[in-house]
């Protein structure tokens, strides 16, 4: 006799997003396992006693979003901090660190100890009519007692205070410092924002807070799982906590930074290790910077550079190649961030030289700009292209992209459907800028250009299986299939009826393991 499902999600328009895309009306839940997808009819016969029924009102289910790159304590810092995303300018900016620095925040309660900092993330200057990074003549005005750091969306660029420059600047590397007329002008990059980083990195108690924000925000977007990028950070014991505590219901997968690779040999950790929630991931490097800060590896100049500016090594190739070897003799995935043609070519020629770096599902984060010659590698390689369609926001003409790389080189920027219909492997995530699987999937199915913009079935389904194969989840996640985890994200209205809107679209419901974390039917 077949036992009774704990839970059937009713009168729904079901998308399972497999290979067919098929389409139900039902499905069936037991110990968090997906036991039946099918008309309602058909599913009758699992409706017991003590079985929930979820009338779903017509709304659509989806498997849930996986956000393949992200940091979520940097989202937790975003709704815990000032949330610099909705500044219009510099002037704006200013304020709202002011207005945070008022309320008192998490390593502040009291919000007048000299030693504490002041903190926003997320702006985005292009955004701006006075489009210019923020600098320490702006941030003095928030506080020259205190030290003061705004993060500017791509997590490369920082602007600090002067406090903060005349404490922490011995420790930054020159190259990495900006001057005007020989003085620092507060706007830092690339290494010289690891050491604010590293000075601001929170305690296990602000980190749990932190992460219970930022879970609470993920289930508000229907994110059920992601890959976390995680640098010296409390982050691996405090989701682990979580997990014991049985207040984790996100499914994470941790991807440790590259200077952490001895440590995660030495303890036997290896991709695809832990329990439900908690697993390991992939060793993750950088090879350029951003084009944000003109600091991304390109094969021709910036366009609103000197001509001999084409970017700068963050890890060079040389050093990559010996770092990817170790790691894959090691049988750990490899996630490098390159988001220049230049940069992104160096991966793939890193990777190649690995035994089977299909097998292993090395991976390029961003990709940005692709060559012709490199979407062909991506696909004869296996390697995963794990990039963030809502980067295409830069994509518009007179855009961002537009300024650093001229209107040629925006054109094929993104090109998304080039490395479907390549063959290659297409994950999407977000890298937080912002985390919201919606967002990015209208920009891709609204992208300016043809070679950039995807079908709505084809960017949903690299939001979830296409994520899920990146993090070797394919049998367990990234569709609606009997045998699958219960994770699902409920819509309010079709994508598919509502193409040019998919970013106004409410999430109803998001399901992990058969639990709805987050309802608003009512």
């Amino acid at each position: 006799m077949t036992a009774a499902a704990d839970c059937i999600f009713t009168n729904a328009e079901v998308r399972t997003l497999d290979d067919e895309d098929t389409t139900a009306e039902a499905v069936a839940v037991r110990d968090g396992e997906i036991v039946r997808v099918g008309e309602a009819y058909e599913l009758d016969f699992l409706n017991g006693v003590e079985t929930e029924e979820v009338d779903l009102g017509g709304r659509v289910l989806l498997p849930g979003f996986i956000d393949a790159h992200t940091h979520l304590s940097h989202v937790g810092r975003s709704l815990v901090y000032a949330d610099l995303a909705a500044a219009d300018s510099p002037d704006d900016s200013v304020a709202l660190l002011a207005d945070s620095a008022d309320d008192g925040d998490a390593s502040d309660a009291e919000g007048d100890d000299a030693d504490d900092w002041i903190l926003g993330f997320g702006y985005d200057e292009s955004t701006w009519e006075e489009s210019r990074y923020l600098t320490r003549e702006d941030l003095d005005r928030v506080s020259t007692e205190r030290p003061v750091a705004a993060f500017r969306e791509d997590m490369h660029i920082a602007a600090v205070n002067s406090v903060a420059l005349d404490r922490y600047a011995a420790a930054m590397p020159d190259d990495d410092v900006q001057t005007e007329g020989g003085d620092p002008t507060g706007v830092v990059v690339e290494e010289a924002v690891d050491v604010i980083y590293e000075a601001i990195e929170p305690d296990a108690d602000e980190m749990r807070t932190l992460l219970d924000a930022a879970q609470r925000e993920a289930h508000r977007k229907g994110v059920t799982g992601v890959h976390d990028m995680v640098r010296q950070s409390r982050a691996p014991a405090v989701y682990r906590q979580m997990e014991l505590d049985g207040d984790l219901a996100l499914r994470v997968r941790i991807n440790y930074w590259s200077d952490h690779l001895d440590a995660v040999v030495e303890t036997g950790l290896r991709t695809n290790h832990g329990s439900e929630f908690v697993r390991t991931g992939a060793i993750k490097t950088f090879t350029d910077g951003s084009l944000g800060g003109r600091t991304a590896k390109l094969s021709e100049p910036y366009a609103d550079a000197d001509e001999s500016e084409t970017g700068q090594w963050v890890v060079a190739p040389d050093e990559l190649r010996d770092l990817v070897g170790e790691a894959d003799d090691a049988d750990l995935q490899l996630t490098a961030h390159a988001i220049g043609d230049e940069a992104v070519e160096e991966v793939l020629s890193a990777y190649e030289e690995t035994g089977d770096p299909a097998a292993s599902r090395h991976r390029v984060e961003h990709a940005e700009l692709v060559g012709d010659e490199s979407l062909d590698r991506f696909a004869d390689s296996g390697v995963v292209a794990s990039v963030q369609p809502n980067f295409l926001k830069w994509a518009q003409e007179g855009g961002l992209y537009d300024d650093r790389l001229g209107s040629e080189r925006r054109e094929r920027s993104n090109r998304y459907a080039d490395l479907l219909d390549a063959g290659a492997h297409l994950a999407f995530g977000s890298d937080c800028m912002p985390m919201d699987p919606l967002f990015g999937v209208h920009q891709t199915v609204n992208a300016p250009e043809e070679r950039q913009r995807l079908s709505v079935t084809e960017a949903l389904r690299a939001y979830t299986r296409g994520a899920a194969y990146a993090g070797f989840d394919e049998d367990r996640l990234g569709t609606v299939e009997a045998g699958k985890k219960a994770d699902f994200t409920v819509l309010e209205r079709s994508p598919w009826d509502h193409p040019e809107d998919i970013e106004s679209i409410d999430v109803a419901m998001t399901v992990v393991d058969g639990d709805a974390v987050y309802d608003t039917r009512n």
